[in-house]
């Protein structure tokens, strides 16, 4: 070997950086693991493990063996197996979603928002809409109450925004709609808020009784409409009150019409 050393000469231009005919083998350049990868793969046993326990439990549900869910999904056993034990972080996406099918409960997948991006409430939507029809009473001249619970005991039934027209003597029970879940949870909720609020205006000073009037205040959107479209006669009969009169009396110090109402 140290004769080879001793008979290498160096040419014009070469450099010290020129390699031994021994040395043909590149430094390695496997790198360490970063935080971000790190962190990443922390990410995928945690998914992994809680996705292994949905497909158990969506399979017991079903009355499934894990062999039977592996034929509908084209699988060995084991694969199933592992899955359920949270050793699927490798598995292809296209498996997550064939198991989904299989158990009649389909993969939703999505990113979040933007890290550092400010976070908005929940119920932003809804928020919005309860701080418009704040600022109408405001510009109106009329005290308004935000979430006012109708029954003390339980706060989660509560008025969206009661505002009380002194001059008129009404009670305005005005519900907030950015979505609709269940239509006919909603107008019976809103007929017992309005029960409610009959014993409350009997209540406020020693004048006559104040009258309670009611409006829902619907999002106007493609989805809302069809949904209100989908049942005019119920409401219709729901809501006999004039749109335009409500439209007058959020706006203006007009008195509200005696029916509920819904305007957009």
């Amino acid at each position: 070997m140290l004769a080879r050393v001793r008979n290498l000469r160096l040419t014009a231009g070469e450099g010290p950086d020129v390699r031994l005919p021994f040395m043909t083998s590149r430094p390695s350049t496997r790198q360490r693991p970063t935080e971000r990868t790190r962190e990443a793969r922390r990410l995928s046993m945690s998914v992994a493990a809680t996705l292994g326990l949905g497909v158990r439990s969506g399979r017991e549900r079903l009355r499934l063996t894990q062999q039977d869910l592996a034929d509908r999904v084209n699988v060995n056993q084991t694969r199933i197996s592992q899955i359920e034990l949270g050793r699927g972080g490798g598995a292809p996406l296209s498996l997550w979603i064939a198991i989904a099918l299989a158990l009649d409960q389909p993969l939703a997948v999505s990113f979040t928002r933007p890290l550092g991006e400010t976070r908005q409430p929940s119920d932003a939507g809804h928020l919005q809409m309860q701080e418009y029809l704040l600022s109408l009473a405001r510009a109106t001249g009329r005290p308004a109450s935000f979430e006012l619970p109708t029954r003390p005991s339980d706060p989660s039934r509560s008025i969206d925004v009661c505002v009380r027209d002194v001059r008129n003597r009404v009670l305005m029970i005005e519900e907030a709609w950015n979505t609709f879940g269940d239509l006919g949870a909603a107008i019976r909720s809103t007929h017992r808020k309005q029960a409610e609020a009959e014993d409350l205006a009997a209540t406020i000073d020693d004048g006559p009784p104040y009258r309670v009037a009611v409006v829902w205040v619907v999002r106007d959107c493609a989805v809302n409409r069809s949904i209100v479209g989908s049942y005019p006669e119920i409401v219709r009969n729901g809501f006999p009150g004039s749109s335009r009169g409500w439209a007058r009396a959020l706006t203006t110090d007009a008195s509200p019409p005696i029916g509920p109402g819904l305007v957009w």
